[in-house]
């Protein structure tokens, strides 16, 4: 491949990947743009996870093995496996000095750092010969200073070998590579941000009203039960009044992490702070009894903290009769209306639209039973003479 072509080779790397939506399209289009540019017939993107001491696979493309999966789960290897990593792994390349890639085959090293030391690349000739490549070019990631993963590309057997020109080649590939991981990263954290709570680390109110409209639009569509929880943080005014603002954000942040903590009592459940004292769960398919379990738990709790005044409780959910709900505001208004009744009588317990009241036997049994035992039952059986 000539200059012309390899320069045009990078434009199109890059391209691919600054035009990528997700991080999955981004490993993907860095994947294939490294495969297209060096000749290979496959290639895979890797990242170093340091905490767990592990080369851990985000991406496979081209001819892949039946073992090798386009984006796996579990793919994995230990560090202990690849020693010449330790060359680069642990150092800090700032001021334009990187690690250089470089090149082994299915016979034993080619160029580079385990040229010479056939200890050194035993697994990646393994590999090689159990998958039926004929050499490979690696060339490690280097993102903020560190090394960040690596970029592997290989060639079949009986195609040409790779040389020094092409491991020269994969470094620069992998500064390419290494500038769109970046531009994702920082991507990515915009949008974390757009859609979390910067106090306590919840989702916002930006981020509930998509998930509610898409929860409600599974709900028209095949049924799902809807549920919202949302919740008033009592006595907030109070605390800021008489021990400052600080003091009344350590309020709310201790109560985020006992509503994130309740919440998890609900597989897939979405915690939020929707601004000032209101704060809500999102659920999407659980039963309606496991919800007004966890919101008494949720008022049993925030009853128990050491700052405010417990919380008034409302909940509205699509398995109750409050009639049909067709759009995310009804359900969000028949929420806030249940919890203003809660905060009206200084209810301990949740609210629920369409019950009886903070004195249903159901709700009393979800705030006095956290662990919920007997109130799918006992509702059951309520009205027959009780």
């Amino acid at each position: 491949m000539g200059e012309e072509s390899r320069l045009h080779a990078v434009v199109t790397l890059a391209q691919g990947m600054a035009a990528a939506q997700s991080p999955r399209e981004t490993w993907r289009a860095a994947a294939l743009g490294a495969c297209h540019a060096l000749t290979g017939n496959f290639a895979a993107l890797s990242v170093w996870e340091r905490e767990l001491g592990r080369l851990r696979v985000l991406a496979n493309v081209g001819e892949r093995a039946p073992d090798e999966e386009e984006f796996p789960e579990g793919e994995a290897y230990p560090v202990h496996q690849f020693p010449e990593i330790t060359e680069f792994l642990h150092e800090r390349w700032a001021g334009g000095g990187e690690p250089n890639a470089w090149v082994e085959t299915a016979e034993g090293p080619g160029c580079g750092p385990s040229a010479g030391r056939a200890g050194y690349c035993h697994q990646r000739v393994a590999a090689l010969r159990r998958r039926g490549r004929g050499c490979c070019v690696v060339a490690p990631v280097v993102l903020h200073g560190r090394a960040w993963g690596e970029l592997y590309v290989a060639r079949p057997v009986g195609a040409p070998v790779f040389g020094r020109a092409d491991a020269d080649f994969a470094t620069v590939l992998a500064s390419v590579v290494a500038a769109g991981i970046a531009q994702t990263e920082r991507l990515e954290e915009a949008r974390r941000l757009a859609f979390t709570d910067a106090l306590t680390g919840l989702a916002n109110r930006r981020a509930v009203d998509a998930h509610l409209d898409e929860a409600i639009e599974r709900h028209r569509r095949d049924g799902a039960v809807v549920s919202l929880v949302v919740c008033d943080l009592n006595g907030l005014k109070r605390v800021n009044d008489t021990l400052g603002h600080a003091v009344g954000d350590r309020l709310l942040e201790r109560f985020g992490s006992v509503l994130s903590l309740c919440g998890a009592m609900l597989p897939g459940a979405l915690a939020a702070r929707l601004g000032g004292d209101e704060f809500c769960l999102l659920v999407v398919g659980a039963p309606v009894d496991d919800v007004v379990r966890a919101a008494g738990e949720l008022c049993r709790r925030a009853g128990e903290l050491e700052l405010g005044e417990g919380v008034a409780c409302g909940i509205a959910s699509t398995a109750d009769a409050i009639g049909p709900v067709r759009t995310a505001r009804r359900l969000f208004r028949l929420a806030d209306a249940a919890q203003y009744r809660a905060k009206a009588v200084h209810a301990a317990w949740p609210v629920v639209a369409g019950r009886e009241g903070p004195d249903d036997p159901v709700v009393r049994l979800a705030a006095a039973e956290p662990s919920g035992e007997g109130v799918v039952e006992r509702r059951r059986f309520r009205g027959r003479g009780s």
